[in-house]
């Protein structure tokens, strides 16, 4: 017994019940934002280094000969130089990194943070740096069906899948150890938090339920769970719940219970259309004159309508060929 949800708007959007502050943790103020680090157009910084990588390879060709028929130390100088030349270019080639659109480079000097790359193409910056690949593109987190009890103590399983992006990389590489890791943890403690405040089913107009209030649920979870990934830099766009349903262990007894309530919620439909029909009946044969009722023929005549309509089955007429005393 699976319930879908429908999905959850986005965090903020008002709904037609108020939904409470969540009890959502404290989290500590992150120690580094996120800024832009200082980077050249790698085709400008590739063309250079190609120019220095060539000249310096001229240079110690050229000195060569002039070591063997000319001046020796003329040409080992020109030697030294050029593979200084060729060596310093390709040192300052391993500065050049190649950005994807919807990636970043963070960018640390000796430890220190000093900015993120987010331009796409090629880039160029200190050569001395270290530059860590992190992914901006939206990703999805899909938990395990969880089993829980919910506010009444029954247990039931449920799983959600939420949609997320890396916001600000600064905080997800230095203020957790692993923000995937930590998304899909504080994921999973969120939703156990959210199914244990509410019960499956509403006992009442003004209590919200996890199967009848989905909107106003999710919701809810959005906002707990933006509070608690807000640390690591990550950014909820979307949340819902996939699966819904109580244990397998009580699964029966708890459809045989909603089959109950929905069989007496039809025959209380059934009652009162059969009770307006009735009624309806009678007025139009008070307003015809020739037929005339007593007490005792107009009580018959509304318990054999109400036993027609309020069947479930044909009725069998019985036709009185005698008086009806």
């Amino acid at each position: 017994m699976t319930t879908e949800t429908p999905g959850t708007p986005a965090p903020g959007a008002t709904s037609h019940r108020a939904i409470d502050t969540p009890d959502t943790p404290d989290m500590p103020a992150p120690r580094v934002r996120e800024t832009r680090a200082r980077s050249v157009p790698g085709g400008l910084a590739l063309l250079l280094t190609s120019l220095g990588t060539l000249a310096g390879l001229a240079v110690v060709f050229i000195g060569i000969p002039v070591t063997v028929n000319a001046s020796t130390a003329l040409g080992v100088t020109l030697i030294v130089v050029g593979a200084l030349a060729f060596l310093t270019s390709l040192f300052l080639m391993t500065g050049l990194n190649m950005v994807a659109p919807g990636e970043a480079r963070v960018v640390q000097f000796f430890g220190r943070y000093t900015g993120t790359i987010r331009e796409d193409g090629l880039r160029w910056v200190n050569p001395l740096t270290t530059r860590v690949k992190i992914s901006t593109r939206v990703r999805n987190h899909e938990t395990a069906v969880l089993k829980v009890n919910d506010a009444d103590g029954n247990p039931i399983e449920l799983a959600a899948v939420i949609v997320w992006q890396v916001e600000d990389t600064a905080q997800a590489s230095f203020e957790v150890d692993d923000f995937i890791e930590f998304v899909g943890t504080q994921t999973e403690s969120a939703v156990r938090h959210i199914a244990i405040e509410y019960p499956y089913d509403a006992h009442g107009e003004d209590q919200l339920s996890l199967r009848g209030d989905a909107e106003e649920i999710t919701e809810k979870l959005a906002v707990e769970l933006t509070a608690r990934v807000s640390a690591a830099g990550v950014r909820i766009i979307e949340s819902r719940f996939t699966h819904l349903a109580y244990a397998p262990e009580i699964a029966s007894a708890m459809l045989q219970r909603q089959q109950a309530g929905a069989v007496v919620a039809a025959r209380e439909t059934i009652v009162d259309g059969a009770c307006g029909m009735v009624e309806a009946a009678l007025e139009r044969l008070a307003q015809l004159d020739s037929v005339e009722f007593d007490d005792e023929r107009r009580a018959a005549m509304v318990s054999n309508l109400l036993v027609v309509l309020c069947g479930d089955r044909s009725p069998q007429p019985v036709l009185n060929t005698g008086s009806l005393y």
